[in-house]
């Protein structure tokens, strides 16, 4: 489903908050605010990944003007029936529409508020998701004590939270289209391989959305996946040359930005809805901004599977989704 908005929406404010780990990563300096611990003063890492939305919620509203009306908050998580997000965002006393696209949920959740605000459903609507290494392992592997061995295609899972406000009002980054993906599945039953069984949908959302748009790979800036990591990326890559989309050096992932896989031992990179939140919210969303990045792609890529699922022998599903962001004034950023 290709949407391109004659009356664009805009990104009105938004707010990052991390980990450890994260802030150790190489944009660290840019997360606006961490925990020591991840654990955010709470007794439970369920609890500290509720309190990393809340956190972020309450950065991304202190950054409006007295007075600006959030009229709904599109928000989900990775945990089962999205119980970070429910709890995390219960007291702002603003309607609630929770959703579930796994690691697509921040693409997911800015496509549906920017579709409402564009055609005036709403003025101003949230776009909040999150994720927590302690509480996705111990929800889809197991509990950190076990102390089991990591796989070399496995991803950490990223410990943070980003919200994001989509407005009518006129600001540098707009969104000037977006894309919901279709569901794809690879064959992949490997919970340790996230990223090759999340690209075939990756590949299959770049190459409709070339085609719906009629534009290629070089009339971007920056065209990056969230969240394959470096086995996902390098499918990627590999498969949209051979499909006669070759993307260059401005294709990255948000899996392989967050962390240093090497110093920090990070195996095939980062993983989560958390991820790519905190890639647009900390580093891609303020070089728009600055006028350093123009035309964007951001494309949510998220495995639908469920602890059910994979104890069944299921393969895992995947989906994505994409939004394209698109600086205002662009001559200003020359």
């Amino acid at each position: 489903m290709y949407i391109k908005f004659s009356n664009r929406p805009s990104v009105l404010s938004y707010y990052a908050v991390a980990g450890r780990k994260e802030k150790e990563g190489p944009i660290g300096h840019l997360i606006e605010e961490y925990s020591g611990d991840d654990r955010f003063s709470k007794d439970t890492w369920e609890k500290a990944e509720s309190e990393m939305q809340r956190r972020a919620f309450s950065g991304a509203l202190s950054k409006l003007s007295p007075g600006t009306v959030v009229d709904c908050i599109f928000a989900g998580d990775l945990m089962n029936q999205c119980t970070s997000s429910n709890y995390g965002l219960i007291d702002f006393d603003t309607p609630y529409i929770g959703l579930y696209g796994a690691c697509s949920t921040c693409a997911e959740s800015i496509a549906l508020a920017s579709m409402s605000v564009s055609a005036g459903y709403a003025v101003n609507a949230g776009a909040v998701t999150s994720s927590h290494f302690c509480s996705a392992e111990r929800q889809f592997r197991f509990p950190l004590e076990y102390g089991g061995q990591r796989t070399p295609t496995s991803q950490r899972t990223v410990t943070a939270s980003g919200a994001f406000i989509i407005s009518n009002k006129q600001c540098r980054a707009e969104i000037a289209e977006v894309m919901f993906g279709t569901v794809r599945d690879g064959g992949i039953k490997d919970i340790n391989n996230m990223g090759a069984a999340m690209a075939p949908a990756a590949i299959d959302t770049l190459c409709t959305f070339f085609d719906k748009s009629d534009t290629r790979p070089s009339d971007y800036d920056l065209i990056v996946t969230g969240d394959l990591g470096y086995e996902g990326y390098s499918i990627v890559k590999d498969l949209m040359a051979k499909r006669g989309r070759k993307l260059g050096e401005n294709y990255s992932d948000c899996g392989l930005i967050v962390f240093d896989r090497e110093n920090q031992d990070m195996h095939a990179g980062g993983s989560g809805c958390g991820c790519s939140a905190l890639v647009l919210g900390a580093k891609i969303l303020p070089e728009i901004e600055a006028g350093k990045l123009h035309e964007v792609l951001f494309i949510g890529t998220g495995a639908l599977m469920s602890p059910t699922s994979l104890q069944q022998g299921l393969s895992i599903p995947a989906v994505a989704h994409l939004v394209h962001f698109s600086s205002k004034n662009k001559e200003e950023g020359k």
